[in-house]
């Protein structure tokens, strides 16, 4: 007898993949995709794809968003030489104006406008679960009492999508090895904000709503592992994640969780928003790896979201040497 596979309505069926034909002609994909009102396309996971053909000439989207007095001291911060690898970085336009934030919006290349509603200033984090102090602390003062600097990432999308950019931030270590954390504590779940009236696509309840994202310790603790502050020397504009954000370049990019609102340690293992909606196409662990496809589509090669370039997908997003350890049965 024949298995029936009965996808839901949030999933995204393979001939909706991006293909080189349609980068070239968004209006087209997006009309492929059935990107009107308010239609969705669920599948399309935290990631950044080319620049907004709409955008007018000389606009600098990184700015459009008004970003916060407050978080713009001591830009731009010096660059760290052990992860600059020579890299040509993505385009900054490409990378500002074609985004995943399902919060507002999920045709892409508006995220950028509507994103820029958030208010950003104050904004709280809370700190709970399995640690000596569970607090709440203003983002500014986190980011004030971390030295940060710039680090050259290579981003990579779980729909094959890439980029290579430049962010701001400090390592995730540095501010945990501050915590006391009781020995229970195995995992970091990090979530986004709660329900707020500019954040229009939150109405959509077919979403796990908060957006949610986890590590183990382990993970959250290698050097690798970076919160995100700033991006292209100048803070984050809304569209990334600002205030702060989570960074994991060697996960597929929905990892790299937006806009943190809330960092609880615990024992278990969290579920996350991806997770819940299908387990088997983005599951927990959620490396970067070629020879695993993901159900619908190969992850042997990606496409550079500026130039088009297809390349091939290195295990860990290149970052063998940094992380294989964690996973000795891969």
């Amino acid at each position: 007898m024949a298995n029936i596979i009965k996808r839901p309505p949030w999933s995204l069926p393979e001939r909706m993949v991006t293909s080189e034909s349609a980068y070239q002609n968004r209006r087209q994909f997006l009309q492929a995709l059935g990107f009107s009102g308010g239609s969705l396309a669920m599948g399309l996971a935290g990631c950044s794809s080319s620049e907004d053909p709409n955008l007018a000439s000389g606009e600098e989207p990184s700015d459009s968003n008004a970003l916060e007095a407050r978080y713009a001291n001591g830009y731009p911060h010096a660059r760290n030489p052990e992860f600059d690898r020579g890299w040509t970085l993505t385009n900054q336009r490409a990378a500002a104006t074609y985004n995943n934030f399902f919060e507002f919006t999920t045709v892409k290349n508006r995220v950028y406008k509507m994103a820029s509603a958030l208010q950003t200033a104050p904004w709280e984090i809370g700190i709970s679960g399995n640690l000596e102090t569970p607090r709440k602390i203003d983002a500014r003062e986190l980011i004030e009492s971390m030295p940060l600097e710039e680090r050259v990432y290579r981003f990579r999308c779980v729909e094959a999508w890439a980029m290579v950019v430049p962010w701001t931030g400090f390592p995730l270590s540095k501010w945990l090895s501050k915590l006391k954390l009781w020995p229970e504590a195995k995992f970091v779940r990090f979530e986004t904000f709660g329900a707020r009236p500019e954040a229009i696509g939150m109405s959509d309840l077919r979403y796990p709503w908060p957006y949610s994202e986890g590590l183990t310790l382990a993970e959250a603790m290698n050097p690798l592992t970076f919160v995100a502050t700033g991006i292209y020397g100048k803070p984050l504009p809304k569209q990334h994640g600002a205030p702060l954000r989570l960074v994991v370049p060697w996960k597929y990019g929905y990892k790299s969780i937006k806009s943190i609102a809330r960092i609880e340690f615990t024992k278990k293992q969290p579920k996350t928003f991806w997770e819940t909606l299908s387990a088997v196409e983005y599951p927990f662990e959620s490396n970067v790896n070629p020879r695993i496809p993901h159900p619908r589509w190969s992850q042997a090669t990606e496409r550079m979201i500026d130039t088009g370039a297809r390349v091939k997908t290195k295990l860990y997003n290149g970052y063998q040497d940094d992380v294989s350890h964690l996973y000795p049965a891969a």
